[in-house]
């Protein structure tokens, strides 16, 4: 018996549900966006004898990377130690592995030491201590080097294109440099859950939790007044109402162009966008869907029509690429790129023994890194027991060119883990590092693929 609760992006797996939710929950991300895939429903169309006439896909896990890495900078001596076994499928961030530049890696982990307070929630309230290192390529040497707290064990940072960082500290965003300098950015009423940019990073969208009263005074234009420093921190205060509110911010300026709110359910809102607005799927008929772009100065138009047995997940390669996973009417889960004019670019079937896939991509979105946890069986073998460390082969990425689908490198990566954080693309795409074998490995690649021309 399995339950699985969706909570500000992490999964907690109890006693309640049966087996198939865990189906549910194989999902990917593009670096802070969830992008669930599920299992496909049974298709009515489907001619009776044609059942069964799908073959599985299965993935094997790699004993070894597909390249030798061109360079090897061990990780104990950086300080950081394996995670204990009790971190598995809890899909906590522990770690974030990102490149500053061609040259530096900026290399943050989590260091023991803070007493966690009592929640029965498995991330929330618990802080964290992270100790974070610029570490130049390939001597190892540590550059610069500080500690930070962060409110709790969710995705703690984001990469800008510029070399520079965002940090989710205890009161909201601070901007970081390559010195490791930080200074407050952007600070919200209540608490910020989650947040997310555009390819060109114009545009942001924030998640936060706020009590009610708050989240009515705030108007489309500015933000409301906030909340005591420590408002929220464990989950919605006892005797008030709080809500989950969504912010689209103009980065430049901090104009509040959009605001939503909804109850509180311990889960955040993705709005996949690029420079012109951002994305939303409806149901048209029976398993046919409407992938429609809302503008930001109002109206939409019809990206994409797509067939899919399960609410499809999208989210922006670059300001004119899509990736867009859906579940195949003929079984399995399909990922197709495409650009905003809706024309196909390639498709792909995934394999069925994979679970919470989680998708980078570079800067520029030439290339993409899709990592996941690899079971033993097909998914849906796990339907009916429970899923536990002893099925689960290990985890592995795979990195290939968003033009083709060409793959360049598919690696193991040790120790799992299942939160992310332990892969990261160069602004260039030419290289790749990741945590393996007791070291930062680094891999440099081959110029990507020739993109195909930008949307008008």
């Amino acid at each position: 018996m399995v339950k699985i609760e969706f909570i500000v992006g992490r999964v907690r797996i109890s006693s309640a549900l049966t087996g198939l939710c865990l189906l549910l929950a194989a999902t990917s991300f593009v670096r802070g966006q969830f992008l669930p895939e599920y299992p496909p429903l049974p298709n009515p169309n489907r001619p009776q004898s044609d059942k069964g006439a799908h073959r599985k896909i299965l993935d094997q896990y790699p004993q070894t990377p597909s390249l030798p890495p061109s360079f090897s900078i061990p990780f104990g001596p950086l300080g950081f130690s394996l995670p204990g076994a009790h971190y598995l499928l809890r899909r906590q961030s522990l770690v974030s592995l990102d490149f500053l530049d061609e040259d530096r890696i900026l290399f943050t982990f989590r260091v023991s030491g803070l007493i966690e307070r009592d929640s029965d929630d498995e991330t929330e309230g618990k802080e964290q201590r992270i100790r974070a290192l610029v570490v130049a390529i390939p001597s190892g040497k540590i550059e610069s080097q500080a500690e930070w707290i962060v409110p709790d064990r969710s995705r703690y940072l984001w990469m800008l294109n510029d070399g520079q960082f965002l940090l989710r500290g205890p009161g909201g965003l601070d901007q970081g440099d390559a010195e490791l300098k930080t200074k407050p950015y952007l600070h919200l009423p209540g608490r910020l859950l989650w947040m997310q940019l555009d390819p060109r990073q114009q545009f942001m969208v924030t998640n936060s939790l706020e009590s009610g009263t708050a989240a009515q005074k705030t108007s489309e234009g500015a933000l409301p007044a906030p909340d005591p420093p420590n408002a929220g921190v464990d989950g919605p205060i006892p005797g008030r109402q709080d809500v989950l509110v969504s912010r689209t911010i103009k980065r430049a300026s901090g104009e509040v162009m959009r605001v939503t709110r909804s109850p509180y359910t311990s889960q955040t809102s993705d709005w996949p966008m690029n420079s012109d607005g951002y994305l939303e799927a409806s149901r048209d008929k029976g398993i046919k869907w409407l992938l429609k772009l809302n503008y930001y100065a109002g109206g939409d138009r019809v990206v994409a029509h797509l067939e899919s047995t399960c609410p499809p997940k999208y989210s922006y390669i670059s300001e004119s690429e899509l990736l867009v996973t859906t579940c195949d009417p003929n079984g399995g889960w399909k990922l197709a790129a495409m650009s905003t004019r809706g024309d196909s670019l390639w498709e792909a079937r995934t394999a069925t023994n994979t679970m919470w896939p989680l998708l980078l991509m570079d800067p520029g979105g030439s290339r993409i890194a899709r990592e996941t946890l690899l079971l033993k069986l097909s998914a849906e073998r796990y339907k009916k027991r429970l899923l536990g460390a002893s099925d689960i082969q290990g985890q592995m990425v795979r990195v290939f060119d968003a033009a083709n689908n060409k793959v360049v490198l598919e690696a193991p990566l040790t120790p799992i883990l299942d939160g992310g954080g332990n892969v990261a693309i160069s602004p260039s795409g030419q290289r790749v590092a990741i945590l393996n074998a007791g070291a930062i490995q680094i891999f440099q690649l081959p110029a990507p693929s020739p993109r195909p021309p930008a949307a008008k």
